[in-house]
């Protein structure tokens, strides 16, 4: 491991914040902070704080020395000055005098002595960093450093590495290791730095670039110890010639995690994210699999984000994926069983006051294909495979210098539980869509783009597609949404499209087929090939892009939604409309047809049929010349309904919206046009 300081870099940062007001001790502590955070080999996701002591000046101009020190919520490697919130530093630092301080009154406590009222929770390692009598005080969960010190003599390696560092035996965060390191700092003679046995490392000094700089010489230091074991210390298992693709696997592991809900064909769903680099593959293809992935976590601190161990599979074979399936379940009901008894049975030690968490593995294992993150959303699932992948960096190293030893079963329980950590995955409630996967075709522009923000709104992941990649990126990225850039006329392409998709959330549970094109002519004189063209956009895509995710959705066996866009042609065709008319006709037809054949799968399959929406096939342009047509205002025009008001895309995309949550409607057609009699559906 190398320092990546940057004098250029820092100057300019300390130059930036000096404009807006920011002190330099808190400039240069972000900064610091920063390169910490970035490297994910010393922090990851919460794991680790930071803090300089300073002074500010409170209300009344009166000067204070303070604690600026980590807060709640904020992520290291992307801090800022206001994620370091300032708290009074003696007072701060005399409650590690204190006998016993509960949880609540630690978090109470140090809130009362926050300069700023409305700041973010200081870390509940505050008091500590206020004890230690330096500046810069700068904490990690280094992997090289976890790895030595889950070893069965891992104190007697630490201690021949680093004879200067104080080495803390693991001790419950928060006011218990206060307390201790209080106690030890109080009759060590020199400190230089603090290594916390399964736990992390600290370091501090009065110079910033010391104290940073000295976390970067031990963690090399200890990564260098690791190198003298094996780099690939687990044998290989044999494993069979063909094994499943990634797209098979994805979607028959997610549904193999759904579990039940009070609403009927309505399970949890669950996003994955999979990770298969080297590393990973050697770990999951290892012999002893099931042995070394389950004694425990790297840090206690990761048991938050993938529970004690993740959960192991067969191997998927690609012409048996029916047994795959089987095995799946088997192990999800095994897992899940074994942790409401690891529950029930520490519940009791405790007092029996707690409630369960879920009971679903947040990583699993599968041999011949790599490593699956498992969350609520794309993003808690990409954390849950970057804590996993440290898992497996961590293990790996440490079985190939000794062996890999955990804490206990009662201290990750403990941690798991405590409210101080649960508190870090508090989130708001979930929205109806949220854990489900949706597609939109279309979406780049119009009433796809309105649908997928729709979509989005409502908590889906949401799989953008469209022809145009360009503004396919700038519409992702305006919707927090994943492109795909796929021409839905191309059957081989739409499936291809899909999978990508099943590989990238896990599967697909919504389709909102959008893309189309209204192509004029006269049945006499239009060409054959223009005529060709509206059925292969019109009918044809949509039938692709159903029959693709049909394909996914009976996977997942957790049923799924279709909804279409019809729009009034099918119903109320006009002169000089037939391309467009007739395409979307068979459209309809095609809508009621997956009605029909997968209703008993759960899969819904709707609807809309929308009219004189300003979009892309309906310009501003061709609304003048239509109304003029009519003589008529363009005003008039697009509001030459029934309800006389104009119907924008936004209200298309509510109707998409209530028909692929609609659980108990399908074969239907949902009109969104003001009102027209000649394109009512009965």
């Amino acid at each position: 491991m190398q320092s990546r300081w940057d004098q250029a870099e820092h100057d300019s940062l300390i130059s930036h914040y000096a404009g807006e007001g920011v002190s330099a001790d808190l400039a240069v502590r972000t900064y610091t902070t920063r390169l910490l955070g970035q490297d994910p080999a010393l922090v990851l996701h919460g794991g680790g704080n930071s803090s300089v002591k300073t002074s500010m000046t409170d209300t009344f101009g009166k000067s204070l020395d303070v604690l600026c020190v980590k807060g709640s919520g904020w992520d290291m490697a992307t801090i800022e000055p206001a994620g370091l919130p300032a708290v009074e530093l003696a007072p701060l630092a005399s409650l590690a005098q204190l006998e016993t301080l509960s949880d609540a009154e630690l978090v109470a406590a140090q809130r009362r002595m926050l300069l700023d009222p409305y700041a973010p929770n200081p870390s509940v390692e505050a008091v500590l960093h206020a004890i230690i009598p330096h500046k810069f005080v700068d904490h990690t969960h280094a992997n090289a450093i976890v790895a030595l010190t889950n070893q069965p003599n891992g104190e007697e390696l630490i201690r021949d590495l680093f004879q200067d560092a104080l080495i803390v035996p693991y001790v419950f965060p928060g006011f218990t290791l206060a307390k201790e390191c209080a106690r030890l700092l109080g009759v060590a003679t020199k400190v230089e730095s603090m290594i916390l046995m399964n736990h992390g490392i600290f370091t501090f000094d009065d110079d910033p670039r010391q104290s940073y700089e000295a976390m970067i010489a031990m963690v090399d230091t200890a990564e260098r110890r690791l190198a003298s074991g094996k780099s690939r210390p687990f044998g290989c298992r044999e494993l069979p010639g063909k094994i499943a693709d990634l797209a098979d696997i994805a979607p028959i592991l997610r549904g193999a995690l759904a579990g039940d809900t009070p609403a009927e064909k309505c399970p949890d769903r669950w996003i994955l994210d999979h990770r298969n680099s080297d590393s990973v593959r050697h770990f999951v293809d290892g012999q002893a699999l099931t042995d070394y992935s389950s004694r425990g976590n790297a840090t206690p601190d990761h048991v938050i984000r993938i529970k004690r161990f993740g959960m192991v599979t067969s191997v998927p074979l690609a012409d048996d994926l029916e047994s795959f399936a089987a095995g799946l379940r088997r192990a999800t009901a095994d897992f899940t069983s074994a942790y409401v008894d690891y529950f029930h049975r520490n519940n009791r030690r405790v007092g029996s006051g707690l409630t369960q968490l879920d009971p679903v593995p947040r990583i699993v294992y599968v041999p011949g294909s790599g490593l699956f993150g498992v969350g609520r959303t794309a993003r808690e699932a990409a954390v849950a495979a970057d804590v996993g992948e440290a898992t497996v960096d961590v293990i790996t190293r440490a079985e190939g210098f000794g062996r890999f030893e955990a804490l206990s079963e009662n201290d990750l329980f403990d941690m798991e539980y405590w409210s101080l950590e649960q508190a870090k995955l508090a989130t708001v409630a979930e929205k109806p869509l949220h854990r489900q996967v949706a597609i939109v075709t279309g979406a780049a522009s119009g009433l796809g783009l309105a649908t997928a923000r729709a979509l989005r709104g409502e908590g889906a992941e949401v799989a953008m597609f469209d022809i145009d990649g360009a503004r396919l990126k700038a519409a992702s990225d305006e919707v927090g949404g994943k492109e795909f850039t796929c021409d839905v006329t191309d059957s081989a392409a739409v499936r291809s499209a899909v999978r990508r998709v099943a590989e990238t959330f896990g599967g697909v549970d919504i389709l909102v087929s959008n893309a189309g094109a209204a192509v004029q002519g006269n049945l006499l004189q239009v060409a054959d090939a223009d005529f060709r063209r509206a059925h292969e956009l019109n009918f044809w895509s949509h039938h692709y892009m159903a029959r693709a995710c049909v394909e996914i959705m009976q996977l997942q066996d957790t049923g799924g939604a279709l909804a279409f866009n019809v729009s009034k042609q099918a119903l109320n065709p006009g002169p000089g409309l037939g391309p467009y008319g007739t395409s979307k006709a068979a459209l309809l037809a095609l809508v009621r047809q997956y009605a029909i054949e997968f209703g008993a799968s759960g899969i819904t399959s709707n609807a809309v049929n929308a009219d004189r929406i300003r979009t892309n096939l309906l310009t501003d342009a061709f609304v003048v010349e239509r109304a003029a047509s009519r003589g008529i205002s363009p005003e008039d025009y697009m509001r030459g309904n029934l309800l006389k008001r104009e119907v924008m895309a936004e209200d298309v995309a509510a109707a998409f919206l209530h028909l692929v949550m609609a659980r108990k409607t399908s074969g239907a057609i949902l009109t969104v046009d003001g009102g027209n009699t000649a394109a009512m559906v009965r």
